[in-house]
C-alpha cells in the first residue's frame, strides 16, 4: 500500500510541478524575450552541473534512509549522517555563490553571444541565478532523505505547492512589478528560501528525536565515502552526458538560436516526469530487497518498474517526435516559434526516450551498491560525446547535438544492459528487451502510424490539435499496456476487484 500511495503521489506532485514549470514558458518569452528567455536555459544548466558538486549527498542519504528503515542505523547515526551533510552542503552552497558572482563578467561578456540584452544586466542575472542555485542545491539534501524514509506523499503535496508559487507566481512579478530578468531570479530566491525552510522541518519530523543533539561526525561521512564518492563520480560524468551540449552550445550558438534549442530540450525534458515518480517510488524498496538478499520479488519489482517506465514513455515520446510542430503549436499558439523549435523537439525526444529505459537498470545497480559500470561506460560515453559535438554542430547546427544524443543512449540500450546483466539477473537480460521495451514500444508504434494516416491537413484551431493528440495517446497507451505483460496482469487484476464490489 505505501508504494502505491508513494507512486500515485510522485505522479501528482511531480506533474503538477512539470505542468507549472512548462505551462508558463510562453509568456516568459513574451515578457522577456527570447534573448532573456537564453538566460533562463543557462540557469537550468547551471543548476544541473551544480549538481555535482552534492558529491553523491543526495542519492546517499536516499539510500541511507531507506537503510534506516530496514534497521541499518540508529536514531544518533542517522541525526548525526543529516548534520553532517547539511554542514556540508552550506559550505559548497557559499562557494558557489561567490564563484556565480567573481564568474558573471566573464560570462557575460565573453562567453554568451549576446545581443538585445546589456552585457550588465547579464551579469547582474548570473550573480543572483548563482544565489538560487545554492539554495535549490541544499533543497536536494532533505528532498533525499524524505524520499530515502517514504514520506513522498508529504513532499510532492508541499512541492506541488512550491512550483505553483516559484513558476506561476513569477508571472505576476513580471507583469505587475518588473518584466526583467533581475526579477524573475530574485523571485525564485524568494521561493527556494521558504523550500528550504519547510523541507528541513518536515525531514525533523519524521526522524526521531537522537540521545544527544546532532553533529558533524567524520566516521559518520566516512562509512558512506565510497558509495557517495561512486555516486559523486557517476553524477558528474551524467552531468557531462546531459549538459555539455547545452554548455557547448551556448558557446558555440547565439544566444536567441540556444534559446529555441534549450526550449526543445525543456519539453522533451517533460518526459522525465513519467521516469522520476516511478524510480522514487520503486528505489527505497528496491534498496530494502537488495539489503535483505531477497532475489526473487526484487527482480519481479524490476521488471514491473522497467514495463510501466515504457508503457508511459512510448505514446508521450511518439507524440513529441510524430507531431512535434503540432504539439509546441498546441501548447504555445506561436507558430514561428513551433516551427523553428519542432525539428529539434523531435530528435531530442527520442534521445530522452532512450535514456529514460535505463533509469531502472540504474537503480537496480544502485540498490546493489554497484556503481563502478555506471562510472565506466559514462567515461566512454564522454569521451565519444564531446568531441563529436565540437565537430558536427559548427557544421550542422543544433540539430547535429540532437542526432548525438540519440546515437549516445543507443549504445547505453544496446551495450550497458549486455554488461549489466553479466552481473545483476542474468537469466533477465532478454526478458528486459522483449517483455519489458520492445513488445510496449511495438504495441503503440502501429496505432501511431496508424493515426499518423488520419491526422488532418490543417487544424482549425489549437483545441482540434490538442483533442487529436490526446486521442491517439489514449490509444497509444492501451495498447502499449496490453502488450506488456506485468502491466496487463496489474491492470486486469484491478478490473476484477472493481468487478467484484
Amino acid at each position: 500500500m505505501p508504494l502505491k500511495r508513494n507512486l500515485i503521489a510522485n505522479y501528482l506532485g511531480q506533474g503538477w510541478s512539470a505542468v507549472m514549470g512548462l505551462a508558463f514558458i510562453p509568456l516568459y518569452i513574451e515578457y522577456l524575450g527570447m534573448e532573456a528567455y537564453g538566460l533562463i536555459g543557462l540557469y537550468a544548466v547551471m543548476q544541473a552541473w551544480l549538481t555535482m558538486l552534492d558529491m553523491g549527498m543526495t542519492p546517499t542519504l536516499n539510500r541511507e534512509m531507506a537503510r534506516y528503515t530496514a534497521g541499518a542505523h540508529t536514531p544518533q547515526s542517522i541525526n548525526d549522517l543529516l548534520r553532517s551533510l547539511e554542514i556540508i552542503a552550506i559550505c559548497i552552497s557559499v562557494i558557489i555563490c561567490t564563484g556565480a558572482v567573481i564568474a558573471s563578467g566573464y560570462l557575460a561578456s565573453d562567453w554568451l553571444k549576446v545581443d538585445k540584452i546589456p552585457v550588465t544586466t547579464a551579469a547582474q542575472a548570473i550573480s543572483v541565478m548563482g544565489m538560487v542555485v545554492a539554495l535549490r542545491f541544499i533543497e536536494g539534501i532533505y528532498r533525499g532523505s524524505l524520499f530515502g524514509l517514504q514520506r513522498q506523499v508529504w513532499y510532492n503535496a508541499v512541492n506541488a505547492v512550491i512550483a505553483t508559487l516559484r513558476y506561476g507566481g513569477v508571472v505576476f512579478v513580471l507583469a505587475w512589478v518588473s518584466p526583467s530578468i533581475q526579477a524573475f531570479f530574485l523571485w525564485q530566491i524568494a521561493i527556494s528560501l521558504i523550500s528550504v525552510g519547510v523541507l528541513s522541518m518536515g525531514v525533523r519530523r519524521v526522524l526521531p528525536s537522537p540521545p544527544s543533539t546532532p553533529k558533524f561526525a567524520l566516521a559518520a561521512v566516512a562509512e558512506i565515502w565510497k558509495f557517495a564518492g561512486g555516486m559523486m563520480l557517476t553524477t558528474f560524468l551524467a552531468i557531462l552526458l546531459t549538459q555539455i551540449d547545452k554548455v557547448l552550445l551556448s558557446r558555440l550558438l547565439p544566444l536567441e538560436s540556444f534559446g529555441y534549442y534549450s526550449l526543445a530540450t525543456t519539453v522533451a525534458g517533460v518526459l522525465y516526469v513519467v521516469i522520476g515518480p516511478i524510480t522514487n517510488a520503486l528505489y527505497p524498496r528496491m534498496v530494502e530487497l537488495a539489503t535483505q538478499n531477497d532475489q526473487k520479488p526484487l527482480a519481479r519489482l524490476y521488471h514491473q518498474g522497467a514495463q510501466l517506465i515504457t508503457v508511459l514513455l512510448a505514446p508521450a515520446v511518439m507524440l513529441l517526435s510524430f507531431y512535434s510542430e503540432e504539439a509546441l503549436f498546441v501548447w504555445s499558439g506561436d507558430a514561428g516559434l513551433a516551427a523553428k523549435a519542432a525539428p529539434l523537439l523531435s530528435v531530442f525526444a527520442i534521445g530522452v526516450f532512450l535514456n529514460g529505459l535505463m533509469h531502472m537498470p540504474a537503480q537496480l545497480q544502485l540498490a546493489n551498491g554497484w556503481v563502478s559500470l555506471g562510472v565506466k561506460t559514462n567515461i566512454v560515453a564522454v569521451l565519444i560525446l564531446v568531441p563529436a559535438i565540437f565537430w558536427a554542430v559548427p557544421r550542422y547546427g543544433a540539430i547535429a547535438a540532437s542526432w548525438i544524443w540519440v546515437v549516445l543512449n543507443a549504445g547505453y540500450v544496446s551495450i550497458a544492459i549486455q554488461l549489466m546483466h553479466r552481473r545483476l539477473f542474468k537469466s533477465e537480460k532478454w526478458k528486459w528487451y522483449f517483455g519489458d521495451v520492445l513488445m510496449p514500444v511495438i504495441g503503440a508504434a502501429l496505432v501511431m502510424l496508424l493515426a499518423k494516416q488520419f491526422q488532418p491537413a490543417v487544424y482549425g484551431n489549437r483545441w482540434e490539435g490538442l483533442l487529436f493528440m490526446l486521442i491517439a495517446g489514449a490509444v497509444a497507451f492501451g495498447a502499449s499496456a496490453a502488450s506488456a505483460d506485468l502491466i496487463r496482469l496489474r491492470l486486469l487484476g484491478l478490473f476484477r476487484q472493481h468487478r467484484a464490489l
